[in-house]
Order: C-alpha cells, then sequence, then structure tokens
C-alpha cells in the first residue's frame, strides 16, 4: 500500500419496495441516489478510523473489511453526505468504498468482486443479511433481487440455504424526497425482531409473502414508468412492515402527513428509525412537511453510479 493515498467512493441507496422481506428470499427493488460515502485510506503505524484506533470491539464493518484483505495496520478516512443508522445504507457504503479502495491499493477491483465480499462482511458483522445494499452501493443504478434467474442478471449469491439472483433493474426519473427522523436504527437487531416473528408465526410468514408479490407488482409499473401505481404500491408495503413490527411512530407520522403530496410514501431500510420515502413531484412541499415534523429532508435523484475511484 505504501504511505499513498487510496481514494474512493460508494452510493447511498433506498429500498424502493421489499426490505426485509428480500431476507427470506423474496423479491426487492433498491436504487442507488445521489449521496455519497467516500473513503480514504494509506499505510500506518497502527489501524484507525478518522483518527481513532481500531480495536476488535468497534467500527466493526471497517475491522472486518481489513481483516479480509489481510491489510497491515491502515488509517481509513471517510466522509459522508447521509447519516449514519439513517436507513440509506451507511454500512454497506463504508464496506463497499472501503473494500474497493483495498484492492484498488494492491492493483485494481471489479464491481462483482466488491459485492461478494461486501456482503461477507455484512453478513459476518450482522448475523443474517441480504445482498441487497452492498449490490446496490457496488453496482449503482437500480437492483432487483429474487429467488430466481431473470433478464439482465449481474451475479448470484449465496448464503447458507438461501440463494438470491442480483439484477440490473432499469429505473424510470423519479423524484424521491427522504425524511430522516433523526434516531438512528442499526440493523442487525430489526431484522432479529422480524426473525423471531416469522420462526412463530404463519402471519407474518404470510406477510412477508405479501410484501415479495407487492415488489414484482412494483416493477412492473416501473417497467410502465406508472409513478402513480407504483406510490399506491410503495404506501401498501409501508403497511405491511408496519404489521411486522419495524415501523415507529416517527416514520408513521412522516408517511401519513405526506401522501396527500406523494403518489406514495413508505419506511426505507430495516426500520425502527431511520428514514421514509416519499415518491412525489412536490418536493418543496414534501421537504417542508418533513421539517415540520421534526425529520431531516432530503431531495434525491436516481440512475447514479455505484462504487468508484476518486
Amino acid at each position: 500500500m505504501s504511505g499513498r493515498l487510496w481514494g474512493t467512493s460508494a452510493p447511498a441507496k433506498v429500498i424502493l419496495l421489499g426490505e426485509h422481506a428480500v431476507v427470506y428470499g423474496q423479491p426487492a427493488a433498491s436504487v442507488a441516489i445521489d449521496l455519497r460515502m467516500r473513503c480514504r485510506i494509506r499505510s500506518a503505524s497502527i489501524s484507525s478510523l478518522n483518527g481513532m484506533p481500531l480495536t476488535a470491539h468497534n467500527y466493526s464493518y471497517v475491522s472486518a473489511c481489513l481483516a479480509k484483505h489481510d491489510a497491515g495496520p491502515t488509517a481509513v478516512a471517510t466522509d459522508s453526505d447521509f447519516p449514519s443508522g439513517s436507513g440509506l445504507g451507511s454500512s454497506a457504503a463504508v464496506t463497499v468504498a472501503l473494500l474497493a479502495a483495498l484492492a484498488r491499493s494492491k492493483g485494481n477491483w471489479d464491481e462483482e468482486t466488491v459485492a461478494r465480499e461486501a456482503f461477507e462482511v455484512e453478513s459476518e458483522v450482522q448475523g443474517r443479511a441480504s445482498p441487497i445494499d452492498t449490490s446496490t452501493c457496488a453496482h449503482g443504478h437500480g437492483i432487483l433481487i429474487t429467488s430466481e434467474r431473470r433478464d439482465h442478471l449481474l451475479w448470484e449469491m449465496s448464503c447458507d440455504t438461501r440463494r438470491w439472483c442480483v439484477h440490473d433493474l432499469k429505473v424510470p426519473n423519479m423524484t424521491l424526497v427522504i425524511g430522516f427522523t433523526g434516531r438512528s436504527a442499526p440493523t442487525g437487531p430489526m431484522v432479529a425482531k422480524v426473525k423471531r416473528y416469522v420462526d412463530h408465526s404463519t402471519f407474518a410468514r404470510e406477510v412477508i409473502e405479501d410484501i415479495g408479490q407487492m415488489t414484482l407488482e412494483g416493477v412492473k409499473q416501473m417497467a410502465k414508468g406508472d409513478l402513480e401505481s407504483l406510490g399506491r404500491t410503495m404506501t401498501r408495503d409501508h403497511k405491511l412492515l408496519a404489521i411486522l413490527g419495524v415501523s415507529s411512530p416517527e416514520l408513521d407520522k412522516m408517511v401519513s402527513a405526506t401522501l396527500p403530496y406523494s403518489y406514495g410514501a413508505k419506511l426505507t431500510g430495516a426500520g425502527g428509525g431511520g428514514s421514509m420515502i416519499a415518491l412525489t413531484d412536490r418536493p418543496e412541499k414534501v421537504m417542508e412537511i418533513i421539517r415540520s415534523k421534526g425529520g431531516k429532508p432530503y431531495t434525491v435523484v436516481t440512475d447514479v453510479p455505484g462504487v468508484k475511484n476518486e
């Protein structure tokens, strides 16, 4: 690595449809957005993240990335356009960007290898994960994950008995407004909470299947550019996620308040806090409402590149 600086960046992501259900092999659709996580690395006397020493018990994603590449002592510096724990894929983005930087310091990287390694890191740290966040941050643009191969396959991934087929998804031009609740919500505990429910409830398993079917409806609506129908599907998805127990009063409040000015709205990511998204053609009004409910709004665009050198 020498003392040279190596820099990369990866985009944030929002899941349009299918979060939590994707962990159980159901379809999910996500898009990369124009908020980015930048990462720079150089060799150092001790490993650190933004000047803080790394130990076995802190900054677990960064530590796992360094271990995967058998990196010597490395100084890692990150700079993000979006907050950690916001439901926008911060752990996936930093993992993807760091793995690409580490590979670049040894020669070069490729998108699929970075996506695979990043999924392995997230699985190790979270205990149970899907490749949707890491694949979206690596590939950019749009991603559809299903259990069966479809057109535009990028790669397949598996973990224990589960298998995912990751596809490029063509996404229409959309304006999304994100509302961050200001309350971080780590992914791992929310995934574990849903697993306990699904393991003990036939009803919860049916909800998971309904979310998967809804995702495929939404993909057809996107292909037609039918944003009104897509918005209604997103709103229905939010109601099912709330039944699974992953919404929160703050998220429900912002979703309800923005619906009169949106095609649809829902939580995005793990839930329990984090962020919601609204599909709208009145972004200024939606941002105003989110602020009035105590949230931090971002207007974002889609169809942005994945991980890249900086």
